[in-house]
């Protein structure tokens, strides 16, 4: 993989589509989660991987491995694509309330299901959600990179697993 990376380093085209021939996969099951839809995750990954192949000079190997830096490339496109979409609210909220999840009927649900429902929440509360339940951002990490505080961060998460429990109970 090293070479490739080298060789997309010199805008070798071969490389490049090799690059991204291998890594499709990966990144646009990225994508998927922060997108509506599949056309909205085209167009992520399609401004990902510009982005990718215009800084690739700037990956450093020592830092982390490239799987990692083309999700981090692919989360940030989505979150620019989520806010271009919707506002997100500048309301602080310092606490919010967890509410009861019933794990007996999330277990009868299927992945494809679940996926389907969180892809209904609404855009901020959406991307809350996925960054703090899928991808594992924290939710200091969550309020800089939306430019939210970590209470509305909470909030969003607290008011996505509310909106989930609802729409999961009436499947059932």
């Amino acid at each position: 993989m090293s070479h490739i990376i080298q060789s997309c380093c010199s805008n070798n085209r071969k490389a490049q589509e090799q690059l991204y021939r291998l890594t499709y996969s990966f990144a646009m099951a990225i994508a998927m989660r922060y997108a509506l839809d599949e056309h909205e995750a085209a167009d992520i990954l399609g401004q990902a991987y510009v982005k990718m192949f215009r800084s690739i000079q700037s990956f450093d190997a020592t830092k982390g491995n490239f799987h990692g830096w083309l999700k981090r490339i692919v989360i940030n496109e989505a979150l620019d694509q989520i806010k271009q979409r919707s506002k997100f609210s500048h309301l602080e909220l310092e606490s919010a309330e967890e509410p009861f999840v019933n794990n007996s009927i999330i277990e009868k649900t299927d992945a494809a299901a679940i996926m389907r429902l969180i892809k209904q929440l609404p855009p901020a509360t959406h991307a809350v959600f996925v960054l703090f339940a899928i991808d594992g951002y924290t939710h200091k990490e969550i309020a800089a990179e939306l430019h939210i505080s970590e209470g509305t961060s909470k909030w969003h998460l607290s008011e996505a697993r509310k909106i989930l429990q609802q729409k999961i109970t009436t499947l059932t």
